[in-house]
């Protein structure tokens, strides 16, 4: 039975069906409309999620490129792959933290101001295992684990989006939904200090060229040529031996060029499932809303919000990574380098420069993502000392959601404070 409940809670397009199909239950749709609107739903977030795939299937190949060309030695921000890692050790553990803070969520968003339910499975499932990782190994027994592992994301399932939500509405223009993401906190920090310094009247997505570079002004052709040069210019850094490892025996820059625009393809793919799913998710939550917890918000996943400013999320995506380089050539005075988290700098890096966008424009859309690739990657080099996971067999990797190592920092201070874990 845990098991089941594990698996449904970790998979977000589990949760995304359920929550839709009861919430026009709820509002009395017919079954027809019941169907439809839950399988168009499902649909949407499939195709979502596919976008996304396409995108870190493009993203790993860069990043290894990057690494190897510029011969950097370091860890990468990367919260799944650890969470994976220690379910051998910890399984039991994550799983019923995962699954008591849901209800904690669910209870406090019911009883409280705070209306928001986070739906997105997977960010779950790696803060849960943070939180085994982290208790257990300030010498918390297996069930104080639990409990306060539990209550711990419980709270944090709710804080965090509710950090965020005046940043959304900057983004949207209305209260449909939340940030439900372990780093909602940080991009909309970016997006604040990005709008100290633009205009927001001066859109990313308004920028004037001249009529034989018009071209520019569409989103996917802007981002396929941007993309094409960073994906060349790493490629051509690259030794010949290992890049026809990391090709497949492809000519380097066919491979470069290739990869470069399944990212873009990844994106349109992304945007267009992202669409689908919001124009029948939000309706059907209204459902959840005044029926079980009046108010309610669901709190969903990053993506959700890029179809609002595209080009910024290429522009703040770039800023983010020029921001994490800068952080790793710089490690030698920080407790480890850190490699620029390709995946992760495009996803928190895109969406701060949507956020950026919202509030001060163009200029806030650079300054943003490059606050957000600069200061995440510094969080993760300051913050590195504070969890040992070699013990997991885990290394060249550590914790790269903001939120959840923010969290992280208080839970080792409150634990100082109190002499565990010391």
């Amino acid at each position: 039975m845990i098991d089941l409940l594990v698996s449904i809670l970790s998979n977000p397009s589990i949760i995304i069906a359920i929550i839709a199909g009861l919430g026009l239950i709820l509002l009395r749709k017919s079954t027809s409309d019941v169907i439809k609107g839950t399988m168009k739903t499902l649909f949407g977030f499939l195709i979502l999620q596919q976008g996304s795939n396409i995108i870190v299937n493009s993203l790993v190949p860069f990043s290894t490129m990057f690494t190897e060309a510029f011969g950097l030695t370091g860890i990468v921000a990367e919260d799944n792959a650890i969470a994976a890692a220690v379910q051998t050790v910890l399984g039991k553990e994550t799983a019923f933290i995962l699954i008591f803070s849901f209800l904690i969520n669910v209870l406090i968003a019911r009883f409280t101001k705070f209306k928001y339910i986070f739906l997105t499975g997977h960010m779950m499932f790696s803060f849960a295992a943070t939180m085994a990782i982290v208790l257990s190994q300030m010498g918390l027994s297996s069930e104080m684990t639990i409990v306060l592992g539990s209550i711990i994301q419980g709270i944090s399932m709710v804080i965090f989006p509710a950090i965020s939500q005046s940043s959304v509405r900057k983004v949207t223009g209305n209260d449909n939904v939340a940030f439900g993401f372990w780093g909602s906190s940080w991009i909309s920090l970016s997006g604040w200090v990005g709008g100290k310094f633009g205009n927001k009247e001066q859109s990313a997505e308004d920028v004037k060229v001249p009529k034989s570079l018009d071209f520019l002004k569409d989103m996917s052709i802007l981002m396929g040529i941007i993309m094409v040069i960073v994906y060349v210019v790493t490629a051509t850094f690259v030794d010949a031996e290992t890049m026809n490892e990391i090709s497949g025996g492809v000519n380097r820059y066919q491979f470069a060029i290739f990869q470069a625009l399944g990212f873009v393809v990844g994106i349109l793919i992304l945007l267009m499932g992202v669409r689908m799913f919001l124009a029948e998710i939000v309706p059907a939550f209204k459902g959840i809303g005044e029926k079980i917890v009046p108010g309610a918000k669901p709190a969903l996943d990053v993506p959700i919000f890029y179809s609002f400013a595209p080009v910024a999320v290429t522009i703040g995506f770039l800023a983010a990574l020029v921001g994490g380089l800068i952080v790793t050539f710089m490690s030698s005075f920080l407790p480890v380098a850190v490699l620029p988290s390709v995946i992760g700098l495009f996803f928190m890096g895109g969406a701060a420069g949507v956020f950026g966008n919202a509030r001060g424009g163009l200029r806030g859309a650079i300054v943003s993502g490059f606050f957000l690739g600069l200061t995440f990657s510094l969080l993760v080099a300051i913050a590195y000392p504070l969890v040992d996971l070699s013990q997991y067999g885990v290394s060249g990797l550590w914790f790269a959601s903001p939120d959840a190592i923010i969290v992280v920092i208080l839970i080792k201070l409150i634990g100082l404070l109190f002499g565990v874990g010391i």
